[in-house]
């Protein structure tokens, strides 16, 4: 996929906007489909399939026992944060069996939310480590189920052991203006810890 902008013709037509590619990752039924669907201006792309008993060796859902369905491939959205800049969105799968499409999916990615749920939250150092290990900046947002306990963002990002530079928000996975402010959240980020081409170079 190309990011850019396309050429101006012969001056007149506006130019196309800025597309960027961002990923949507996490553990098992942290809500990463949620998000995506929430905030898509298109109807979202997605690979979901149901939960079998064949699965259940491979499929943990401690605390997340109504989740029915799961990603297998990814899922796919695009948002257009202004005239200017549209986000394609691809989430990731969250079970370890479907993370060999984690690289053909952060290929040309400019960077990524991290999902995360305090119930379950050593189910984002996956991710968290993927992206660290690959240099691609992201955000941790951690969802806000009901009746999961609250914990300031110094808190998360000490259990997670991230750096100060990463951005850790609160968010809810289905609202459409929180899922867009995670989204603004790591293009900030990412255009922050973009390496800088030293004038005259």
């Amino acid at each position: 996929m190309v990011f850019g902008r396309s050429e101006r013709g012969g001056g007149k037509a506006p130019a196309e906007p800025v597309t960027l590619k961002i990923l949507v990752a996490g553990g098992f039924g942290v809500g990463k489909t949620t998000l995506v669907g929430a905030v898509s201006e298109i109807k979202p792309l997605r690979t979901e399939e149901r939960l079998t008993e064949a699965g259940r060796p491979f499929d943990d859902t401690q605390g997340v026992e109504a989740k029915s369905t799961t990603t297998v491939a990814m899922d796919f959205g695009r948002i257009t944060i202004h005239e200017q800049l549209v986000l394609y969105l691809f989430g990731t799968p969250g079970q370890d069996r479907f993370w060999f499409l984690w690289d053909e999916l952060a290929n040309g990615a400019l960077g990524a939310v991290v999902l995360a749920d305090t119930r379950r939250l050593a189910d984002s150092f996956a991710a968290i480590d993927y992206f660290e290990r690959r240099s691609i900046p992201f955000t941790v947002a951690v969802n806000r189920f009901d009746g999961a306990d609250r914990y300031p963002a110094e808190s998360i990002r000490d259990a997670l052991d991230l750096d100060e530079g990463v951005p850790v928000l609160q968010c809810d996975a289905r609202v459409r203006e929180s899922a867009r402010d995670v989204l603004v959240s790591v293009v900030e980020h990412a255009m922050r810890a973009a390496p800088r081409t030293p004038a005259g170079a």
